[in-house]
């Protein structure tokens, strides 16, 4: 990759919105927002109400920062490309996605950030898996994200450790075809798989997570299993899918997007 059209730090903080997807987090959302602007002070927040129905909407207000109400759930998928759809309508070129269980320490943000500058990546993922497994519930939860990232790696040539990480670090003009498309149902694996396809790059930074700040993940053992077999299916369906060459990086970049 030439780095010489790489952003640097400065320039990707003075174009980022910070996108918070969050379905019924009133008790974490509160700190984590605090958290955000103490480590990202002036950068605008955006919080994605997926069809909440608890005050996630109120302390979110309450906190000052930007709010989309969706009127339904959607799903973490839909409410993340709406983050996205925001923010090319608002004219951002970067969007940092954390979420709203507060397991995305604000404070390894600038992680991500740097590994894009330094990279160029258009996707920077953070990673749990630099140096433990830290932050995984169980042992057969951990045993299934390690076979994903293995299949996931050998489908985009690519290696990839943390394939179902949402914390996120995103650039144009991959942006403007996430705003387009996006997977819906479990989207951060077969999203990695579908930028590759259209010329996208990827690259990870090691960063710490942390347990869910307040209430418990809905995701259990039969969940686990159910998602590591729907989503090995789907990313073997993506292969065989076409691809919309209109999207496609060279593309996207040759019409200024």
């Amino acid at each position: 990759m030439n780095k010489a059209f790489c952003a640097t730090s400065e320039q990707i903080l003075k174009h980022l919105v910070v996108v918070v997807p969050a379905f019924n987090e009133e008790a974490s959302l509160g700190g984590l927002l605090a958290e955000i602007r103490s480590a990202l002070p002036q950068v605008p927040i955006l919080v994605v109400s997926d069809g909440s129905k608890d005050r996630t909407v109120d302390v979110a207000r309450a906190a000052g920062v930007r709010v989309l109400d969706l009127p339904h759930n959607m799903g973490v998928g839909g409410a993340v490309q709406a983050g996205f759809q925001y923010a090319v309508r608002n004219g951002f070129g970067h969007v940092l996605r954390m979420d709203g269980d507060g397991q995305h320490p604000p404070a390894e943000a600038m992680k991500l950030i740097a590994r894009m500058a330094e990279s160029g990546a258009d996707l920077v993922v953070g990673s749990r898996f630099g140096a433990t497994r830290e932050c995984v519930s169980s042992r057969f939860r951990y045993a299934g994200i390690r076979t994903l990232a293995l299949f996931l790696s050998l489908i985009c040539r690519a290696r990839i450790s943390d394939p179902t990480s949402g914390f996120w670090l995103v650039s144009r003009p991959l942006l403007d075809y996430f705003a387009r498309y996006y997977p819906t149902d479990y989207p951060e694996p077969e999203a990695v798989a579908l930028l590759r396809r259209q010329g996208y790059s990827f690259a990870e930074a090691s960063v710490r997570f942390r347990g869910r700040q307040a209430g418990q993940s809905s995701i259990g053992f039969v969940d686990a299993l159910y998602y590591m077999v729907k989503v090995g299916l789907a990313l073997l369906v993506d292969r065989v899918r076409e691809v919309n060459p209109r999207f496609a990086k060279q593309r996207l970049e040759g019409a200024g997007t």
